[in-house]
């Protein structure tokens, strides 16, 4: 997948107005007789190549519908988004990130698709995706694609220090397995105290959530056992590495700091590796990829999914035709073709197959299966602004109270999720 940083799947900026909606409604409709189909997908969700294929193949197979794509910009995309849903003059069909679709949701200006599911399939939708494209027990977003994080490694480290990376299946065998790299001038794993998504899979590996809601109100998690148990196991990964306490993986970033070539691990998107060997070439064909380990064998380490949902706004004014779009580019056909050609995991656990030739993206998949999103609250976005999980991880890793401070985090948690701003 093209390298960005995987938090743009989830948080987007809300920075620019409404300068270029398109308009659709009657006025948009061709002189041919022909449909205009008003679609806003995302920059480098798909490639020019593959937009050209989609749209001629879309074309050919429904050709009543004109349809025009226009690429959008992450940044104030949020705000743009907000601005549409409120017009008369809303798009069509618009891609949006899978933890933004409550927020949207809550307003009243997206459609209803439950009644669509079982014919998308829904049944097989990666639940990263579909969970958080519902809300208040409807269906509001159709998942797209997804990406998630792996375990990126230096397979020459790996093998001079007698480690194989295929037996590395649990966070015991991981902890093992990194504590022997970590000599000599190698750190095992570089991982900044800050990485709060990285906490977020151990969190709910020990069945524990950043926050849960019970009877109409919210209540922070952190300082639950299960993420106690989580904080402590990224305490001890954490240390087998010099990754700073005090930032995150964007500061500095990280896949520059494994290029410096005395790193064997990091934890991040596919993407990262590109990145590694641009920065120092002689790493080109020393990288491999594992899907993060989980508490067994039997399954692999819980990730956060970050990624895009497609939803339809309320007053778009050629509903039926967008649900036509929708099928087509969620379907099989297509979702095998885009997760190859953009190096995403496909929409559905069955589709997995489709990108194993790919030994980055087939780690992302075989993650992917267990997948999560952060909660599933409008209010979850003035969480992330505050972050009170960052400062909750430097504490604890700088040798301060982790039950005082995650009560402290959860405490913020709680107040923000049930604050009406």
């Amino acid at each position: 997948m093209k390298y960005r940083p995987l938090a743009l799947f989830s948080t987007l900026v809300l920075s620019a107005g409404l300068a270029a909606c398109s308009s659709s409604g009657d006025a948009s409709d061709g002189a041919d007789g022909r449909t205009a189909l008003d679609v806003w997908l995302m920059r480098d969700s798909v490639s020019a190549d593959f937009q050209k294929q989609f749209e001629a193949g879309f074309e050919k197979s429904h050709p009543d519908i004109d349809l025009k794509i226009q690429i959008q910009e992450w940044e104030g995309i949020g705000e743009k988004v907000t601005a549409a849903l409120a017009s008369n003059d809303a798009p069509d069909v618009i891609e949006v990130g899978n933890t933004q679709v409550a927020q949207y949701a809550q307003s009243g200006g997206l459609t209803d698709l439950s009644d669509r599911v079982d014919e998308l399939g829904g049944g097989d939708w990666l639940k990263g995706l579909a969970e958080p494209g519902a809300y208040d027990g409807k269906q509001y977003g159709i998942p797209y694609y997804a990406a998630n994080r792996v375990v990126i490694h230096r397979t020459d480290l790996f093998e001079k220090a007698g480690v194989d990376a295929a037996g590395i299946k649990t966070r015991d065998q991981w902890i093992a397995a990194t504590a022997k790299l970590d000599k000599g001038g190698t750190q095992g794993i570089y991982l900044p105290g800050q990485n709060w998504y990285v906490l977020s899979g151990f969190v709910w590996d020990e069945g524990g959530d950043l926050a849960v809601e019970s009877g109409g109100e919210w209540k922070g998690g952190l300082d639950s056992p299960e993420a106690l148990r989580a904080m402590d196991f990224y305490r001890r990964l954490q240390a087998l590495g010099k990754g700073p306490k005090d930032s995150d993986e964007a500061q500095p970033p990280q896949a520059e700091v494994m290029a410096k070539g005395q790193v064997a691990q990091i934890i991040a998107v596919p993407g990262g590796a590109k990145v590694i060997e641009e920065k120092n070439p002689e790493l080109k064909g020393k990288l491999g990829f594992f899907p993060i380990p989980g508490k067994t064998a039997e399954e692999p380490g819980a990730v956060f999914t970050g990624g895009s949902d497609l939803v339809v706004p309320a007053v778009a004014a050629h509903q039926e035709e967008a649900f036509t779009f929708i099928r087509e580019l969620t379907g099989d056909a297509w979702q095998k073709k885009l997760a190859v050609a953009m190096s995403y995991v496909p929409n559905k656990t069955t589709l997995a197959g489709a990108v194993s030739a790919d030994p980055g993206t087939a780690a992302m998949a075989a993650g992917a299966v267990n997948g999560h999103a952060t909660p599933n609250t409008p209010q979850w976005a003035a969480v992330e602004a505050k972050n009170p999980i960052k400062e909750y991880m430097t504490a604890v890793l700088t040798g301060r109270d982790a039950e005082s401070e995650a009560a402290k985090a959860s405490r913020t948690i709680t107040d923000t999720l049930n604050s009406d701003s």
